[in-house]
Parts: C-alpha cells; structure tokens; sequence
C-alpha cells in the first residue's frame, strides 16, 4: 500500500496549488477526495485517490495577480527591514507603466498577500516578480524549481591584466559555495566590463560572491530575465502586470 500524504502537499504536487492555498481551500469546503468534501486542515490522502477542487477555487485563483517590477537601489525585496522600504511599495497607481498592454485594473486589494517570488538584493536593480498566485510562486522559487534567471554584471578585475580565460571557465562550473558545489552557469563577456551571468539558483549574494573567488569586483548588478519573461523596457521604478500569454 503507498503511503499517506497530507492532502495539501499532494495538492501543491499535483500543481493545482501552493501550500497554503490548499489549506485556504480545505477550510472552505472547496476540496474533494474520491469525491467526498474534505474539510479537516491536516488531512492526508494516499498518491491514487482523486483530488477536485470547486470551481470557486479555481475562480478565486483567476483573480490573483502576478506583477515585474524594475527595482531600483535602496528597496529590499521582502519584509521592510532596518528603516528600508520593501519593493512591494512601489505597486501603486501612479507609478504603472504608461505602456502596460494589460487590460488589468488596478485595485488595492491585489496588494493583499502580493509577495515576491525571489529576491534581489538592496544593492541590485531589475526585474522582481511580486505575486498572488501560489502556483507562481511555487515556479520560481519551488526546491525543484530550473527557471534560468539572466543578470548583467559590471566588474572590475581587482589583480593585474584581465581575468584567465580559466577563471571565467570556473565561474561556469567548478566553484564550491557553503560546502557545496554550485551548479553549471552559463557566463560570458558582454563587453570589456560586463559579463551576462544565468544561473538556476540563487544563494544569497551568490553572484558577488562568485565574482569575489575569482577577483572580480561588482560595481553594478541587474537581473533582465527569469525564465522566458524579460525585463525588456520596463523603466526604474515602474511595474506592469504579467500578460496572460507570457510564460516562465
């Protein structure tokens, strides 16, 4: 016999739902196993027995909003923290994109559980992705997530000459990061002092400190990709919502 599994997990494995939702959705008598109402939070399922959802759910999951934002310097991702503000600040009116091509209105309640799908650095700039949608969130920053995401970086090589060919071959693949391999990169010069970083993960400060293992200063950093959505024209400090055709 398979094992038993907590019926919001085996929602969040199925893709029909982030965690949390699932439990929103159990409360609310909107979940079914075999076709029986489910409403007991902490309930468990095994593997092959079929799990429906209302169609309210899928109603309520229509509604929820996913938002790019181009951030700027001096804005954290998340939680406010140390007098900083976080980027979440910015989704108001007055600063949506002039040329946003979604028919989407914007309405303050869409900033209700909006929260980022990843972070970027107080000192980075770029494309963030601030989302409602738990399946969203689960895309990009899920354990088993392979999104790419696309920085460009300004450095200054900090040794004499210009940075060994082997080195921007480590950067590639071959560096340790606490205690652990880091997975394949893809890097390569832009111009003389940038080089075009995507990578598949993200540990805190991973590209600074990446950069630092080879002596290479970060002067400037920016993400312009996650996934297939680009940051594209999006000006600093402006947001537009994610179109219904755009992927990750």
């Amino acid at each position: 016999m398979s094992e038993l599994l907590r019926l919001s997990k085996r929602m969040s494995e199925l893709g029909l739902c982030s965690r949390r939702e699932a439990d929103e959705w159990i409360a609310r008598g909107w979940v079914r196993v075999d076709g029986r109402v489910v409403s007991e939070l902490g309930s468990k399922v095994y593997p092959e027995q079929k799990v429906t959802v209302e169609r309210q759910a899928a109603a309520e999951q229509s509604k929820r909003v996913t938002v790019l934002i181009n951030k700027p310097m001096g804005y954290v991702s998340g939680q406010a923290e140390d007098g900083y503000t976080p980027a979440v600040a910015l989704i108001k009116a007055e600063n949506r994109w002039a040329d946003d091509p979604s028919p989407e209105t914007f309405h303050p309640t869409q900033l209700r559980s909006l929260v980022p799908a990843g972070r970027l650095d107080i000192d980075s700039v770029g494309l963030l992705i601030l989302t409602q949608d738990g399946r969203v969130a689960k895309t990009l920053i899920g354990e088993d997530t392979v999104i790419e995401k696309e920085y460009l970086v300004r450095v200054q090589y900090t040794k004499p000459g210009t940075l060994p060919e082997a080195d921007l071959k480590k950067l590639c693949f071959g560096l340790w990061m606490d205690g652990k391999p880091l997975l394949p990169a893809k890097v390569r010069w832009q111009n003389e002092d940038q080089l075009s970083f995507t990578l598949k993960e993200g540990k805190k400060r991973q590209i600074r400190r990446m950069c630092d293992m080879v002596g290479l200063k970060v002067l400037g950093l920016k993400r312009v990709r996650i996934g297939k959505v680009k940051l594209g024209d999006l000006p600093v400090g402006q947001w537009r919502y994610l179109r219904p055709d755009e992927q990750f």
